[in-house]
């Protein structure tokens, strides 16, 4: 393997390019059972008509573990937004209608978001009667058994040089109500500190999806609290006060 070119950097793993494969290697400790899962996961998406590049193989390098799959050779979208700020517009356009087309696929062995989000709540330092009344929050929701990535955002989106549109990273897909998968792109974005990309995501997604705007802010604290388990102080200083509203 050649681990020479460095595709990108994140807080526990680091992405190379090996010729015509992407290696993922994580971080000494890891999850072997989180990268399994993300393995299975992008496994199970290939079989969807969705582009999801192959998994090849999944192996340990100098006692790191390592997911192997195809090389997408591209733009993300994130990259096309800082080129060509003029075109944002058109971008965020481009990244709900991939997003929606993902909502409207079916993939029966991902798990239950509603038992994922539900799994997260209990694992977060907020007081208990809080935990309560987001369970049972969440328990009033919408269930449902659309694809939703959950961390659906630019960078998360290659364009091939033919114009083929690629979906990466699927390590916390689920399925579940396309809302709630729309307030995990939403909360990500302001995150980022993209706060007027947030909106008009947020404006473009209602209009494309028919979605209404007060289905996905009842799901914002819900995800927010599910999402505060990871992350900087930061940004957990920040979603903490989208799950007090």
């Amino acid at each position: 393997m050649n681990f020479d070119r460095i595709i990108a950097v994140r807080n526990d793993k680091t992405v190379f390019r090996d010729s015509d494969r992407c290696l993922k290697v994580f971080n000494d400790g890891y999850s072997k059972a989180d990268v399994l899962n993300e393995a299975l996961n992008q496994a199970r998406l290939e079989e969807t008509p969705l582009n999801v590049p192959k998994v090849l193989e999944v192996t340990v390098t100098d006692g790191k573990w390592t997911l192997v799959s195809e090389y997408i050779k591209g733009k993300t979208l994130a990259q096309m937004i800082k080129d060509e700020p003029d075109r944002k517009d058109e971008f965020i356009t481009m990244l709900v209608g991939l997003q929606i087309e993902t909502q409207h696929t079916v993939c029966p062995g991902l798990v239950s978001l509603k038992e994922k989000i539900s799994r997260n709540i209990c694992k977060t330092d907020l007081i208990a009667t809080m935990r309560y009344d987001l369970h049972m929050r969440l328990e009033a929701m919408h269930r449902d058994n659309k694809v939703c990535h959950c961390d659906f955002e630019p960078s998360n989106i290659i364009i091939r040089d033919d114009g083929t549109p690629y979906i990466i990273d699927w390590s916390h897909a689920a399925q579940g109500d396309p809302p709630a998968d729309a307030a995990r792109t939403y909360l990500r974005l302001f995150l980022d500190g993209d706060t007027d990309g947030a909106e008009r995501y947020l404006e473009v997604y209602c209009e494309k999806s028919g979605v209404k705007k007060e289905q996905i802010e009842k799901w914002i604290p819900l995800v927010a609290a599910a999402q505060s388990i990871r992350g900087n102080t930061a940004e957990r200083d920040t979603l903490h006060k989208w799950i007090d509203c």
